[in-house]
């Protein structure tokens, strides 16, 4: 296993003077994924090769694509910042690093495949475990989500608020199915179609085009940290069924249960969650 590198290596001159601040880091993010889905929009519903890794989950030749594009954008703009991708082999070393770029070049690759329009490039910078710069951006739908750490977040420049609603019934929520069959028992939600991309579902909380989105146990660093960001920054709030936030760069970069929802919401649906599903 790569030796762990040591927090006087995190750093250079040049390199901060690259991401210095959240909302920098962030404009670095958002060219780089409306860079990125442009590239992958150009193999968008064409003949491209496609198979399954290890696990099942299925890859194509543009997630490999936008993969290298991205990590050889981000690592030109700071060098000192380690890298976690889906697609990318994972290395130890990335667990000295104070930053790490974490990505996931095509979030919603079934979506992709399919020729829908539910799929999303997602990038985050994280610092000392918690996303400072969030981007995701959907390409078929040509919508830029963004976010840094103290500054909101925006939707193609104009700031997003999630929801205030503070009733569960009537609520929108999209998920797994079979959470919102088990949900449906609590509240009259108004049960939206499932948003493939993870990225995306939480993220439509962030606008308050949903009010809950519920993710089942398993998600990765790269399914959810720009999105985290882009939640929290507009007021919303995504925990594990225990209240508390996502850490990231583990060594197991992998998520239990999550609720995302308004601020107003959330204790409610957390409450829903631990009854109705467990403490997962």
């Amino acid at each position: 296993m790569p030796s762990l590198m040591t927090s006087e290596h995190l750093t250079t001159p040049a390199a901060a003077q690259r991401t210095d601040t959240p909302e920098r880091a962030a404009r670095q993010l958002a060219d780089a994924v409306t860079a990125a889905g442009a590239l992958a929009l150009t193999m968008f519903r064409a003949d491209i090769k496609t198979w399954n890794k290890q696990n099942d989950s299925p890859v194509t030749e543009a997630d490999l694509a936008v993969d290298r594009f991205l990590k050889e954008r981000l690592a030109a703009l700071d060098p000192g910042c380690g890298w976690l991708s889906e697609e990318t082999a994972d290395s130890a070393e990335r667990l000295g690093r104070q930053r790490v770029w974490i990505v996931d070049p095509i979030d919603g690759t079934r979506a992709f495949m399919a020729g829908e329009a539910d799929w999303a490039v997602s990038a985050a910078l994280i610092e000392n475990g918690r996303p400072i710069a969030g981007a995701l951006f959907a390409p078929v739908t040509n919508e830029l989500f963004l976010a840094s750490e103290g500054a909101g977040t925006t939707l193609n420049g104009a700031p997003v608020r999630a929801s205030a609603r503070d009733t569960l019934n009537g609520a929108a929520i999209s998920g797994p199915a079979f959470l919102l069959d088990r949900a449906m028992h609590r509240a009259a939600f108004d049960r939206r179609p499932r948003v493939r991309s993870l990225a995306l579902r939480l993220a439509r909380v962030a606008t308050a085009e949903l009010d809950v989105a519920l993710a089942s146990a398993n998600s990765y660093d790269w399914d959810i940290a720009a999105a985290d960001i882009i939640v929290h920054e507009a007021g919303g709030h995504l925990t594990g069924y225990d209240g508390t936030v996502p850490l990231y760069n583990k060594s197991v970069p992998r998520h239990g249960s999550l609720v995302c929802a308004g601020r107003h919401l959330h204790r409610a649906m957390l409450n829903v969650a631990r009854d109705e599903f467990g403490a997962s």
